[in-house]
């Protein structure tokens, strides 16, 4: 067992309960752990200042000099202001402590004796203090060798408990001048020297302590490749495994169904986006490995034509195909869709949700077992044992980070060899962060709209305008279109959430009392929200009232109007997609963003990016820029599942690119990955990944 491997309870100055918190809190368990907890910020600490030299604007400051007096100061019953007079020679400051923090100073700081205080300066009463300081006496610190000082994040729970970022701080220190030895390198010698890269022992020191600002940024680099690196290596291992181990299913004519539905079903041309994936789906299904290819596309960019036709080729194969959606409605969606586009063909679609139960179902499940259904449409229902095919073939997963990895890995089981598998995702995903979830896949993008499609005008409405926008809604109404109106459902306040849709939808009755309303939420049983959802389908209602959960898959043409309340609290990826879910028809369709006036510089940052522009990939980077990766894909769905510590996929594209150069040259060399020249790099993804199961296999 490595030192970093030791429980964190026997560090000193740590012990049982602070063990727990720790564990708890943070998840530092072993002194490894800790040493990858890292800073979020740092503070120069190499320079003293005198007290003549400082402002209020100044950033983080440290002065050597000694206290003159207290002062005490009476703010109410239980509460006091204490204010040490301190003084380097150069001029006076007071240093200011509220409630406990003042009695602490009486008690423990001398007058006359020298210390060193570090804070951030602001103007009272035309003189600079320090409130709460950091106080060092001189004689015990060496100002020369401060460097850099470290900030690391806690919680609240942890600042009840007396832990805050100069404890662990401390907890730190006290580790690295534990680690008398070098630790052992990750990376191959030839790589750190081709990349001059700082070595891993060197870098992990220099992340907490550095002592200066090219020693952090080199540390930085070092540590953030290392994490891309080990990720994209996983990925393009198990790409590598499977496009060598597991054999696909050859599909080598185009036959008389496919035919039959391009030259006389087709109830539009293609678009040469759809064209070309369609050329590119065919090459894999013909080539004899296995296909596992991504799919993106904006919302009606028409990703569900080009599954059906990709579904055709199969079955003019003798193969059956299945599409799983994560939700009812979607999967109900989507039987419809392809029933409507086939009209009278003979091939035989079903549907399996939870939904479908009894003679029905057994009548299903009995189809697909002699071979009769073709094609299989599902929710997760698809995935559970009883379900079996006679010969399935083919798999689209739609709207696929909603599904687990080990759902997914179900459908293989499905079938002899494994299936060929098209993913499809109506959020569109930033290339660097694409290279890093579905590194594994192939990558087919439609980034072209039907013909006749007018893109959704966007505008910003301020709440205190809402007159003025339910007559606009009252106007579209009256031209006989249908309008969604969106309140927010976040997790932690869902409660009030709940109640202000509740609110909202009694107060929106009585503005359009000339209208019928419906309301939808997540909350409601699925058959009540299945009625609600059809009387809007069918236009026995003209507004929608309803949370996010229309963000996918209700598909209205004659929805014209996208009313989004408190647009604030909405990440820019979700607003595009309820935008989506108008502007299908041929009228001119509006997305309404309300917000109050009162907004931080990010959130007009955001609204301003929805009212620019359509395109889903600039919305795509510009929230991977403003949010980061975690809230995007629901990473931990995503297939193969990532914690970065210090990396950011959304401003580290160009170490993300370099990582993957670097672990594809590898995989093509060493397929095998049995060569000693990586055996370290072999090595240490095995320690990374003990619990891995092959992700690759199963996008």
């Amino acid at each position: 067992m490595t030192i970093l491997n030791q429980d964190i309870m026997y560090l000193p100055g740590v012990g049982p309960n602070r063990k727990k918190i720790l564990s708890d809190e943070l998840g530092i368990q072993t002194f490894g752990d800790l040493l990858e907890y890292f800073p979020y910020k740092y503070v120069d600490r190499s320079k003293v200042y005198t007290v003549h030299e400082l402002t209020g604007d100044m950033p983080f400051v440290q002065v050597v000099g000694h206290v003159l007096s207290f002062e005490t100061f009476k703010m109410s019953a239980r509460k006091e202001r204490v204010v040490a007079h301190f003084s380097d020679g150069t001029g006076v400051m007071d240093l200011v402590w509220f409630g406990a923090g003042g009695k602490y100073a009486k008690q423990n700081y001398r007058i006359g004796t020298d210390y060193l205080v570090f804070g951030k300066p602001t103007v009272f009463n035309n003189r600079i203090q320090l409130s709460h300081p950091d106080i060092d006496e001189a004689s015990k610190v060496d100002t020369t060798a401060m460097g850099m000082q470290p900030y690391y994040n806690t919680t609240e729970k942890m600042k009840k408990m007396g832990l805050n970022s100069r404890s662990i701080e401390r907890f730190t220190k006290t580790l690295v001048t534990t680690l008398k030895e070098p630790l052992q390198e990750t990376l191959p010698d030839f790589i750190i020297q081709r990349l001059h890269l700082m070595a891993r022992d060197q870098a992990l020191r220099n992340i907490h302590y550095p002592q200066n600002a090219r020693d952090l940024e080199r540390a930085r680099v070092r540590l953030k490749f290392e994490e891309l690196f080990f990720v994209q290596l996983n990925i393009l291992r198990y790409a590598s495994d499977q496009r060598r181990k597991y054999r696909g299913y050859v599909f080598s004519q185009v036959g008389n169904t496919f035919n039959t539905f391009y030259y006389n079903y087709l109830p539009f041309l293609l678009t040469e986006a759809q064209k070309r994936v369609i050329r590119e789906i065919r090459k894999d299904m013909g080539s004899g490995r296995q296909m596992n290819r991504l799919l993106q596309g904006d919302v009606g960019s028409g990703k569900t034509l080009v599954a059906l036709m990709s579904m055709l080729i199969a079955i003019d194969n003798g193969y059956q195909a299945c599409i799983m959606a994560p939700t009812e409605i979607l999967a109900e969606q989507h039987l419809q869709t392809i029933m409507q586009f086939l009209g009278d063909m003979p091939v035989s679609v079903a549907l399996l949700t939870g939904m479908v139960k009894g003679k029905r179902r057994q009548k299903v499940l009995d189809a697909l077992l002699d071979g009769s259904t073709h094609i299989l449409v599902g929710t997760h229902a698809v995935i559970e044992d009883t379900v079996k095919f006679a010969r399935l073939g083919f798999v689209v997963v739609d709207e696929q980070h909603r599904f687990g990895v080990a759902q997914r890995a179900k459908l293989w089981s499905k079938s002899a060899n494994p299936p060929h598998v098209l993913v499809m995702t109506a959020t569109p995903i930033p290339r660097t962060l694409a290279m890093t979830l579905y590194g594994d896949l192939d990558v087919s993008v439609i980034d072209e709209l039907p013909p006749g499609r007018k893109p959704v005008v966007t505008q910003h409405v301020f709440d205190r305008s809402l007159p003025s926008l339910y007559d606009s809604i009252r106007r579209q109404i009256h031209q006989g279109r249908q309008v969604y109106m969106v309140f927010p459902l976040i997790e932690e306040s869902e409660k009030i959430d709940l109640k202000n849709l509740e609110d909202g939808f009694l107060a929106l009755t009585q503005v359009f009392p000339e209208f019928r309303l419906s309301k939808v939420h997540g909350k409601m049983k699925p058959a009540d929200k299945e009625a609600e959802m059809q009387r809007f389908v069918s236009g026995e209602t003209q507004i929608l009232v309803a949370t996010t959960v229309i963000e996918v898959g209700v598909n209205v043409p004659n929805a014209s109007v996208m009313v989004i309340f408190d647009a604030q609290r909405f990440g820019l990826s979700q607003l595009h997609q309820l935008r989506g879910r108008v502007g299908r028809g041929a009228d001119q369709s509006y997305c309404l963003l309300v917000t109050p006036y009162q907004l931080s510089e990010d959130t007009r940052k955001r609204i301003d990016i929805m009212c620019d522009t359509n395109d889903g990939f600039r919305i795509a980077e510009a929230d991977l820029k403003l949010r980061g990766p975690g809230d995007l894909e629901g990473t931990a769905q995503s297939g193969m599942a990532f914690d970065l510590k210090i990396a950011d996929i959304a401003r580290d594209g160009q170490l993300v690119q370099m990582a993957r150069d670097e672990a594809q040259s590898i995989v093509d060399e060493d397929p095998a990955c049995n060569s000693e020249k990586y055996k370290i790099l072999w090595n240490r993804l095995r320690e990374l990944h003990k619990t891995n199961i092959n992700w690759g296999v199963i996008s």
